[in-house]
C-alpha cells in the first residue's frame, strides 16, 4: 500500500493555470498565483456535480441535433433541400468525397460519441473509487480537453460552405436549428471535462466530501 503523503497534506499546490507549484498553508482558502495571480484551490468545488450537470445536458442536446437539419440549401431550380449531420456524410460519400465525408463523420459523429463515453467513465470510475488505471485516466481526461475544440469543425464546414455558394452565386445556405444545437453541445461538453477536476482520480481513499 502507498503510504508517501499527498501534495494537499503536506501543504503543497499547484496553479492550474501556470503549473508553478508552490507552498500554502491548509487554512488558506482565498490565495492567488504569485506568477498569473489566478485564484488557487486544492480540489474543485462540486466538480462532479458540474461535470454531470453539462454532460446531461450536452448529451440532451446531442440528440436533436443529428434529427435536426444543420443547414437549408436553396438550389436555384430545385427548391430547399435540408441537411442534417449524418444526411451531409452520406451525400458526401455518394458524391466521392470520402476524405471530407470521413473527416465530417470523425468530427460530428466518431467524436462526440467518443467523448460522452470516457466522459462518463471518468466520472463513474471516481465516483466508485476506482483504484485500476489511475495515470491512464488521468491522461484520458487531457486528451479530452486537448480535442475537445476540434469537435467544432462540422459548424466550421457549414460555414465555410454558406460563404462560398452565396459568393459564387449558385444558391443560397441557411443554418438550420441542428447546427446551434450541436455546437451548444460541443461547447457543453468542454465545459464537463474542464470542470472535471482530474485530481479526484488519485483521491480514493480520503476524496473530499464536496465532490
Amino acid at each position: 500500500m502507498n503510504t508517501q503523503p499527498r501534495a494537499h497534506q503536506i501543504g503543497i499546490i499547484e496553479c492550474h493555470v501556470c503549473s508553478l507549484v508552490l507552498s500554502l498553508p491548509g487554512d488558506r482558502h482565498d490565495a492567488a498565483c504569485p506568477r498569473c495571480r489566478a485564484h488557487l484551490y486544492r480540489r474543485k468545488r462540486y466538480s462532479l456535480a458540474r461535470a454531470w450537470l453539462l454532460l446531461v445536458m450536452a448529451l440532451l442536446l446531442y440528440v436533436p441535433a443529428n434529427l435536426l437539419p444543420v443547414m437549408k440549401i436553396h438550389v436555384l431550380g430545385q427548391g430547399e433541400q435540408p441537411l442534417t449531420i449524418i444526411g451531409g456524410v452520406l451525400d458526401l460519400w455518394r458524391d466521392g468525397a470520402y476524405d471530407v465525408a470521413f473527416v465530417v463523420f470523425v468530427a460530428s459523429v466518431a467524436l462526440p460519441c467518443a467523448k460522452f463515453v470516457a466522459l462518463t467513465g471518468l466520472l463513474l470510475s471516481v465516483q466508485w473509487r476506482t483504484r485500476q488505471a489511475r495515470s491512464g485516466r488521468a491522461r484520458l481526461h487531457g486528451l479530452l480537453e486537448l480535442i475537445g475544440y476540434w469537435s467544432m469543425l462540422d459548424v466550421l464546414v457549414v460555414g465555410i460552405l454558406a460563404s462560398l455558394v452565396q459568393f459564387q452565386g449558385l444558391g443560397e445556405i441557411e443554418p438550420g436549428a441542428g447546427i446551434f444545437l450541436f455546437g451548444t453541445s460541443v461547447i457543453l461538453t468542454v465545459f464537463a471535462a474542464h470542470s472535471f477536476d482530474a485530481r479526484l482520480i488519485w483521491d480514493v481513499v480520503d476524496a473530499p466530501s464536496n465532490l
